[in-house]
């Protein structure tokens, strides 16, 4: 004989029911997703070889990115055609998270003007967000006989396309700095690309190159030789790192001002919860006092920029650039 279920203990239960219910309601309409980031190495391409401004300030990120995730964040180099390389090898890595771009500027407000079939365009990413920026220097072989702006200036007049520039690659953030500065005061100087910082600045000691206007952190390190002479800063002020050095505003181009800015970036489709953390985090690193030091023994800042923010100021730096890319007829060869 079953047992006689009484109306007040049926009462209960279906309350009981529809509480358990209802409890369990929010959970059954969130989609199921894995947490992020998993056990799975991070990797962080930097687009230009080692030794460069991209690579010394990735490789400083990747350490303090990797204690705030609790994942290995590595550091791979993909240089090659101011940085399509490695941007393309990122664009077609799978979007969830474990893949990242540290961008130069350049790489998404130049390139798009001056190679014909880019591999890669904005759209092809989740930007995370702006990182860090810094000045650049107007640095030139010691060798050469001048000892500020003005005299290089005026010795460059006189010898119309004779000096040559070195940069990092056709259309990198060195390239363009390079063009401003000849196109702002006035002369013409040769450009020479390399496939990175690190080599374009070793022929700049060796006399092979007369000038670069190259990324602060990387050029000040190797200053020390004495084998290269920095004549200015080219940013809005003097740097601390080089507090003797004027700026190229003061020493001979009035109004000059340049300054390099870096990037994350993730392939397009990145869920928005990675992209989010890794905002959040790379905040986080660049407040560390570690990374606060790293920054400023390199002559940059930290300077987060979110998403929506660095787009629109993408837009209109991609103005300008496509202006000067016009006027000087530059093109990637």
């Amino acid at each position: 004989m079953k047992d006689e279920i009484r109306p007040n203990d049926a009462r209960r239960r279906v309350v009981k029911a529809l509480g358990c219910g209802l409890a369990l309601s929010p959970f059954l309409a969130m989609p199921a997703r894995a947490d992020w980031p998993a056990d799975k190495v991070i990797r962080m391409i930097v687009p230009f070889s080692a030794g460069g401004a991209t690579d010394l300030l990735g490789r400083a990120l990747a350490a303090e990115l990797g204690k705030g995730l609790k994942q290995s964040v590595i550091v791979e180099n993909r240089a090659g055609a101011g940085g399509s390389v490695g941007a393309q090898a990122v664009a077609s890595s799978p979007a969830d998270g474990y893949t990242l771009l540290l961008a130069s500027g350049s790489m998404f407000t130049v390139n798009q003007f001056i190679y014909s079939k880019l591999p890669y365009s904005l759209a092809d990413f989740s930007p995370i967000g702006k990182v860090a920026n810094g000045p650049m220097v107007v640095t030139v072989n010691a060798n050469l006989p001048v000892k500020n702006t003005r005299e290089l200036i005026e010795y460059a007049r006189a010898r119309p396309g004779k000096l040559s520039f070195s940069s990092a690659g056709v259309g990198s953030q060195t390239h363009m700095a390079g063009e401003a500065f000849s196109d702002a005061a006035g002369i013409e100087l040769m450009h020479v690309p390399y496939k990175g910082e690190g080599p374009a600045y070793t022929d700049l000691m060796a006399g092979v190159i007369e000038v670069a206007v190259g990324n602060i952190n990387a050029i000040v390190p190797l200053l020390k030789g004495g084998r290269l002479r920095a004549l200015s800063v080219t940013g809005k002020e003097r740097s601390a790192l080089l507090p003797d050095v004027p700026t190229t505003a003061e020493d001979g181009v009035p109004g000059f001002e340049f300054t390099g800015w870096f990037a994350l970036l993730a392939p397009a489709g990145t869920p928005q919860a990675a992209v989010d953390r890794l905002l959040a985090d790379a905040r986080t690193a660049v407040e560390q006092p570690n990374m606060q030091r790293y920054l400023a023994d390199q002559g940059m800042s930290p300077a987060i920029v979110p998403s929506a923010q660095l787009k629109e100021e993408i837009a209109r730096e991609s103005a300008k650039w496509k202006a000067l890319v016009e006027k000087k007829k530059i093109t990637a060869s």
